[in-house]
């Protein structure tokens, strides 16, 4: 299991750039083998309270850092894949072999200050593969005329890397990893319960991605005391806990809020692994690694991450790349 990628979460949505620079610099010191950025145009809720841009943070990183970088794009609305593209080709060429893409289909929040209509969720999926094709394309450089869900004419690339990134596709059902198992480089995932995760692992497989790489985003809450743990998940990502359908349909901060009211601290257990025991944040963990996880990727979804980094650094990731 040496091999296996444990990434640091670099959550723009709840903090600014350059205290991530410093937790991503920190997380390397302490063991992490990999990081991962979120994109947000904005937070999900005023206690998050940041929305750095990413890809300009991305170059920042990996050149303070040696490691693996995993980025989320979701182009279409939000960025035309041509510029998500260019974007993309200069972090590959910059940093060669460090650059993955987590492709999704997107969320309102993000994008809908474009002033075009939020298109159902069937669309968005015939807009994002339609996006990755042309990406694609741009970044084999061609010259890219297209027309459908987006519209390109006459765009090529003039910085190509040497090699491409990986584009992984995000799926939080069966029916759209089954999807993605036919045209993507590989899935990830949220934690959910183990039957849920083992069906979307199993569609993605039978849908055409048997031997490409899965990743999953392990959404926990770790701090010194369990009290400290539920209630620092409650106050950063009780907004987050909802349905995807209502995560990607909602676009502004107040109607997360709205949504949240009624939320209490025990109700975030389902999507959120709280605890201040080491131990058995690291038994979930090699329970998704044993279920063939290549790359697991830790948010702490509470502020305290300092203690985070440096408690998993030392205790949780020689286990779990090496036990």
């Amino acid at each position: 299991m040496s091999n296996m990628k444990i990434a640091y979460h670099a959550s723009h949505e709840q903090f600014p750039p350059s205290l991530l620079l410093e937790l991503v610099i920190l997380a390397e010191q302490a063991g992490f083998n990999a990081f991962n950025s979120s994109d947000h145009f904005q937070p999900w809720s005023t206690a998050q309270g940041e929305s750095g841009f990413a890809f300009s943070w991305m170059g920042a990183a990996m050149q303070a850092t040696k490691l693996p970088a995993g980025m989320v794009c979701a182009p279409g609305q939000g960025y035309h894949p041509v510029m998500g593209a260019q974007a993309a080709a200069t972090l590959a060429e910059m940093f060669p072999g460090r650059l993955t893409i987590y492709l999704g289909s997107g969320e309102a929040i993000n994008e809908y200050f474009s002033a075009e209509p939020w298109p159902p969720k069937a669309q968005r999926n015939e807009r994002l593969k339609e996006c990755h094709d042309v990406i694609q394309r741009l970044l084999s450089g061609e010259l890219v005329d297209y027309s459908g869900h987006i519209k390109v004419q006459q765009a090529r690339l003039y910085t190509l890397p040497k090699r491409k990134p990986q584009f992984i596709g995000a799926a939080v059902t069966p029916a759209t990893a089954a999807w993605l198992g036919s045209w993507a480089d590989g899935l990830v995932t949220v934690n959910k319960p183990m039957d849920q995760l083992k069906e979307i692992v199993a569609a993605f497989r039978s849908g055409g991605g048997a031997g490409k790489p899965i990743s999953l985003k392990v959404q926990l809450s770790y701090d010194e005391s369990f009290e400290l743990a539920q209630q620092g998940a409650f106050e950063q990502w009780k907004t987050n806990i909802f349905d995807s359908s209502l995560l990607a349909d909602l676009n502004m901060v107040a109607q997360f809020e709205a949504a949240a009211k009624f939320v209490k601290p025990q109700d975030m257990h389902d999507a959120v692994h709280i605890s201040a025991n080491l131990n058995e944040h690291l038994e979930i963990l090699q329970t998704y690694r044993n279920m063939g996880f290549e790359t697991l990727i830790l948010h702490n979804v509470n502020r305290n991450q300092k203690a985070f980094i440096q408690d998993f650094g030392s205790h949780v990731i020689p286990k779990l790349a090496f036990g």
